[in-house]
């Protein structure tokens, strides 16, 4: 899930260490499952973070980066493809929830930051995104089975 042999071992270690500490909450059913939810949350806490710690570029740079930091054609075009489908998608989104999926799918901004930056409240801006991710589902299938 990570991409990264290193950064999958700091995970699992985390995750056991995590199991370890939170053993008594566990209800002794479904070892595999609870285990392979707490490696799961890791690995999603990962990839936020790591959205985080990039630095904000001139649109030309971002793209140019990207190339570059790909394994080779093939993904520089899916990628590219994915993201401008996933574009489409937000840009057929109504009035309050395409702003939002902009900001939060597209350009990696938390909930905490779009609420900063719209004014509006956290809670609005969490229901804005679940309800925005929920649409965007729905699109997508829909294109899938006309195709």
């Amino acid at each position: 899930m990570t991409g990264d042999y290193f950064a999958a071992e700091d995970l699992t270690q985390e995750t056991f260490i995590s199991a370890y500490k939170n053993l008594e909450a566990f209800d002794g059913q479904s070892e595999k499952a609870w285990l392979c939810r707490i490696a799961g949350n890791k690995c999603i806490d990962y990839h936020r973070a790591a959205a985080r710690r990039m630095v904000p570029m001139d649109e030309d740079e971002m793209h140019e980066t990207a190339v570059t930091e790909r394994n080779g054609p093939l993904e520089t075009v899916m990628t590219g493809a994915v993201m401008e489908e996933l574009h489409q998608c937000i840009v057929s989104l109504p009035a309050p929830y395409e702003e939002i999926a902009r900001m939060y799918f597209e350009q990696g901004r938390t909930a905490k930051e779009i609420a900063e930056c719209t004014g509006m409240g956290i809670n609005t801006v969490q229901t804005r995104i679940y309800r925005a991710r929920e649409k965007l589902k729905q699109t997508y299938r829909k294109e899938m089975l006309e195709e």
